[in-house]
């Protein structure tokens, strides 16, 4: 099983390293007020998907957060409870 999970890996690495030597052309973003950025392409996909990854566990990690302070407040209530009975 370790080996189908390394012969995965380098796959996928394979995969995005051609996926990086193909999409090397540089693209400008233009901005507000005359900014412009320019970079290779696969940075951009890059920046842009861990941009979008980094939105995304921060929310996750908050409704987590959330849902940990109700099951306290859930816990205390049935304890609570638990006790005048």
């Amino acid at each position: 099983m370790r080996y189908l999970a390394l012969a995965v890996k380098i796959v996928l690495f394979l995969l995005l390293l051609s996926f990086a030597a193909l999409n090397s052309d540089t693209v400008a973003l233009r901005y507000f007020l005359g900014f412009e950025w320019r970079a290779p392409l696969v940075l951009v996909l890059f920046v842009f998907f861990a941009v979008g990854l980094l939105i995304g566990l921060l929310i996750g990690v908050s409704q987590r957060w959330r849902q940990g302070r109700e099951l306290a407040a859930l816990r205390r209530t049935q304890q609570a409870t638990d006790n005048k009975e």
